[in-house]
């Protein structure tokens, strides 16, 4: 971004990142497979990215309390209130754009 200071790119990055959960979380119709199809990535690669910030810095965080944080709840809670089985479709589409993609 031109003329801007690091710190205020900083802050709105992090601004268009909570804005982007928030939308997330309120978005739960939206699976995780069919962001993954779409766009290579969904809610636990957030989770996951944050992770390896949070070591980098040795924050000492967990995966869980991140996906937590992603999640705007427990990720199992969120696996069972919202998470759909993926239609055969859905499943070849991830094994076709995704053969390299280590997802857990």
């Amino acid at each position: 971004m031109p003329n801007i200071d690091e710190k205020t790119q900083t802050e709105l990055e992090a601004a268009a990142f909570r804005r982007l959960l928030a939308h997330l979380r309120e978005r739960t119709d939206v699976q995780n497979i069919d962001l993954m199809n779409l766009a290579g990535f969904c809610r636990n690669c957030l989770s996951n990215w944050l992770k390896d910030a949070a070591d980098e810095r040795h924050l000492g965080l967990s995966k869980e309390e991140l996906r937590t944080y992603v999640y705007g709840m427990p990720y199992d809670e969120w696996r069972g209130r919202f998470q759909r089985e993926a239609n055969p479709d859905q499943l070849r589409q991830y094994a076709e754009n995704n053969k390299d993609h280590k997802h857990a």
